[in-house]
């Protein structure tokens, strides 16, 4: 809605125009789309999930900064930020006003007042409602973590379900809160607790989706898929690479394989990466001699899970997602970047292309189509195809040549286009490669390597 403000106020014509505008694109509920594998809007439009993580922002910003970084947020076309409502139960936000009493969830510390900027006159909570109201007037929505995994153990499942009722009355009212239930743990530990939150807040949040946000390498689905309360799941692939992933399902970087397997799990569900690797954090998380992972790799993360047909796509800095300031001395994970400054590393300002993308063909037909590759490869070879209703589109991470099957793309006659994920431009291929033995051949530009990575976009001739 910001974007019409700076009309307001040049003439009584032009400010019917504009509030009748800033109704229709109000921020509304959301709901899952018929297929169940994606997100839509109350009316019916669709909804991509382009989320970003602001973890720590409730405790570190104040109200100015909150603005700030929600307003740049919104300039970069994200609709999702996710944020830890307690990090600990000791939380405090930044004029230290406490979450709780005696580190009790089932007794927050609210105090009666008028919402004033001093801040002696608000608290806790209402710190987070005036993130939670800015990011409504902004149209993002807000993924609240109720409390941080780690914290779990130190709650039991009566104080659980009294939280989840306390946090869904406050928030009734707000279209754009979504719920994350967990914080970067395993779902199979206090289980009990974990359902008691959930179905909590199923029960007074009815309308409002809830997820799992997991321990790395892990996924929703994995203990939560057929929870009740779970409208969606959400996977955190996480920070490690092929040779430093030690789990069971040995994934690695292939986050894109999640996706595949939740994406032919009964009931149907939307799924999503809500955890990759950060841009700015070292590979494996905690070894700062380790190299530091960089956009093209977050891009790869994204137009791999999305073409595998996941309903959005969660990015993150490390600098961000701990609001690293100035007073704070000491980074972690060898951050040395502040947060201010990081808002506008490469990997924020490049996630906005995919999302256009998206949104700019036939959206609820979209689905994985990797019938159409003869050579998709692995590891950093793979080529992550999906198609819709009169087109289809690859995506290589390297610039490996792409063949195409002709006998599977869902057309005949297609124009075809280059994509560039790095700054969203596409371009016409003039000269269209002959099949031979019913196999398309394209070459993108540029030798092949790691980031010179391309978007093949076939559209169906009118």
């Amino acid at each position: 809605m910001i974007a019409f403000s700076a009309c307001k106020n040049e003439q009584e014509n032009k400010e019917q125009e504009t509030s009748e505008v800033e109704m229709d694109t109000a921020l509304m509920g959301l709901s899952l789309s018929e297929n169940q594998h994606y997100f839509q809007k109350e009316n019916g439009d669709p909804f991509f999930w382009l989320g970003d993580t602001g973890w720590l922002m409730f405790n570190k910003l104040d109200r100015d900064d909150i603005k700030q970084y929600i307003e740049d947020r919104k300039k970069k076309k994200f609709n999702v930020i996710q944020a830890m409502v307690l990090h600990t139960l000791e939380a405090v936000n930044v004029h230290q006003d406490s979450a709780l009493v005696n580190l009790n969830v089932a007794e927050p510390l609210v105090t009666e007042g008028i919402e004033v900027s001093d801040s002696l006159q608000y608290d806790f909570w209402d710190h987070i409602d005036y993130a939670v109201k800015t990011a409504e007037e902004h149209d993002i929505y807000m993924a609240l973590v109720p409390v941080w995994g780690g914290n779990i153990k130190n709650v039991t499942e009566e104080q659980a379900r009294a939280y989840g009722k306390f946090l869904a009355e406050r928030y009734k009212d707000s279209k754009n809160v979504i719920w994350l239930n967990g914080g970067d743990t395993f779902g199979n530990e206090y289980n009990n607790v974990w359902n008691a939150l959930g179905e909590s807040l199923d029960q007074y949040n009815p309308d409002k989706l809830i997820t799992f946000h997991p321990r790395g390498r892990h996924d929703s689905s994995d203990w939560f898929h057929n929870a009740s309360w779970l409208d969606f799941n959400m996977f955190q692939s996480g920070h490690r690479t092929y040779d430093q992933d030690d789990t069971e399902r040995n994934y690695g970087e292939d986050n894109w394989r999640y996706v595949k397997t939740d994406y032919s799990l009964k009931p149907v569900k939307p799924t999503l990466d809500g955890e990759p690797s950060y841009e700015g954090i070292p590979y494996g998380l905690h070894d700062t001699l380790q190299p530091f992972w960089k956009a093209h790799e977050i891009r790869r993360y994204a137009y791999w899970s999305v073409f595998a047909g996941a309903a959005g796509f969660t990015y993150g800095h490390s600098a961000v997602m701990q609001m690293h300031r100035p007073q704070d001395k000491t980074g972690a994970y060898g951050n040395k970047k502040l947060w201010t400054e990081a808002l506008n590393d490469p990997g924020a300002k490049q996630m906005t292309h995919l999302k256009e993308l998206m949104l700019d063909y036939s959206y609820f037909d979209r689905k994985p189509d990797s019938t159409l590759v003869i050579n998709s490869g692995e590891r950093y070879d793979f080529l992550s195809a999906t198609s819709g209703n009169g087109y289809a589109m690859v995506y290589t991470y390297n610039g490996q040549n792409i063949e195409i099957n002709s006998e599977k793309l869902p057309f005949k006659e297609f124009e075809a286009y280059w994509f560039d994920p790095r700054n969203g431009e596409k371009t016409v291929i003039q000269s269209l490669p002959e099949a031979k033995e019913g196999v398309y051949i394209f070459d993108p530009e540029g030798e092949k390597e790691n980031g010179n990575d391309w978007v093949l976009v076939l559209e169906e001739k009118a």
